[in-house]
């Protein structure tokens, strides 16, 4: 009965936020303003301090 520790799900889910953020930022460059407002909404539901990254990345003038 091995299963993978808590520990290992969390550096899991840690590299697979960071990718994905990794991807958003890529996506940013070229985005338009709705895009901006879909790509911070996204943020939001991939992690607790999304407002903070939202804020580091300029897209606080964003609608929510």
């Amino acid at each position: 009965m091995g299963g993978i520790s808590e520990r290992k799900k969390e550096i899991k889910r840690r590299r697979h936020r960071r990718k994905k953020m990794d991807v958003f930022a890529r996506k940013l460059k070229k985005a338009t303003m709705s895009e901006k407002q879909v790509i911070a909404e996204k943020l939001r539901n991939l992690t607790p301090g999304a407002e903070i990254i939202i804020k580091d990345w300029n897209l606080t003038n964003v609608d929510r």
